[in-house]
């Protein structure tokens, strides 16, 4: 599985952004996907993940609420609405996938794009 991410870009405070991550392989809807960044001198850390079918979310409570994660087997894309982007969340934004369930685990992931840059400016 190939992901490539898109849509990152400079924002103002406040502001919303909408990446995406396309996959390649006939296989996409069997992965549950994931949203990972890292921010400047800090470690990679977890955001949002979705299941395979979509059914089930997860969000890191500094986003919970702000940022929405979905999915579209048909087109082998994950997305992440992230609205009211704060300083806080600029960092390079990374999509990956599991071959296993949901997690917010980093080593669980098996496929990992190459990232896309958010900046919130304040």
């Amino acid at each position: 599985v190939q992901l490539v991410e898109s849509g990152g870009g400079l924002v103002q405070a406040g502001g919303s952004l909408r990446l995406s991550c396309a996959a390649s392989g006939r296989t996409f809807s069997s992965y549950a996907m994931g949203w990972f960044r890292q921010g400047p001198g800090k470690e990679r850390e977890f955001v949002s993940a979705i299941s395979w079918s979509g059914g089930t979310t997860y969000y890191a409570d500094s986003v919970k609420g702000r940022f929405t994660i979905s999915r579209d087997n048909a087109k082998n894309t994950v997305y992440l609405q992230m609205n009211s982007l704060k300083p806080e969340d600029t960092g390079l934004y990374y999509c990956a996938a599991a071959k296993g369930s949901m997690t917010s685990v980093y080593s669980r992931y098996d496929y990992w794009g190459q990232g896309t840059q958010v900046t919130v400016s304040s």
